[in-house]
């Protein structure tokens, strides 16, 4: 029993001594402490949003019938180098589509041919150059016409689908061969030889 008293005073006596060895760690962190330089926060003013002037945008396109019978377009643009645009051709009698995507390259784009391997037939087509939402365009594309294309103006300027924005849109009606079937609307014919 002595032997176990012996062993609980020994023990009591480590905790009372390992204590009083924390009161000294203590003061030396507290040393720590403040040896160390406080962390200033530097207080620069925000950089205010640099605004962009406003893009009216402008498209001219011109097409070309192939030997083939196949469309080819050609365009200008005032959009900044790498803008994204789809192109589409549509056939007013059957709504049968093709479309392909293009970029914006020193003002200019192409895109074609479009229509079946046996060539377009006769009658109405509509071409439409949509630039694409801006979520969808490279960032230099998007500093200039901004995140949702607030900085677009101008006739061609719409309210995208899905409110992601707003997006550029030109269309153009012609009529390819030599049986035009509505030559009352304004459209452009391109003949075949």
């Amino acid at each position: 029993m002595r032997a176990w008293r012996r062993s609980c005073i020994g023990l009591l006596a480590v905790l009372w001594l390992s204590g009083c060895g924390n009161e000294g760690s203590g003061e030396a962190t507290k040393v720590e402490e403040q040896q160390e330089p406080p962390l200033e926060v530097a207080s620069e003013p925000p950089e205010a949003p640099v605004e962009a002037e406003p893009l009216t945008v402008e498209i001219r396109v011109s097409a070309a019938l192939r030997d083939d019978r196949r469309l080819m377009i050609e365009g200008e643009t005032n959009l900044p180098d790498g803008a994204r645009l789809q192109l589409v051709v549509e056939r007013e009698l059957s709504g049968v589509r093709w479309q392909s995507r293009t970029s914006v390259t020193e003002r200019r784009f192409v895109g074609g041919p479009f229509g079946p391997g046996s060539g377009l037939p006769d009658g109405g087509y509509t071409l439409t150059v949509k630039l694409l939402e801006s979520s969808v365009q490279p960032a230099t594309v998007r500093e200039r016409i901004g995140d949702k294309g607030e900085h677009l103006e101008g006739p061609l300027v719409q309210s995208g689908r899905h409110g992601l924005g707003q997006v550029a849109s030109y269309s153009r009606r012609y009529l390819i061969g030599s049986e035009p079937r509505r030559a009352t609307d304004q459209a452009d014919v391109l003949e075949v030889e």
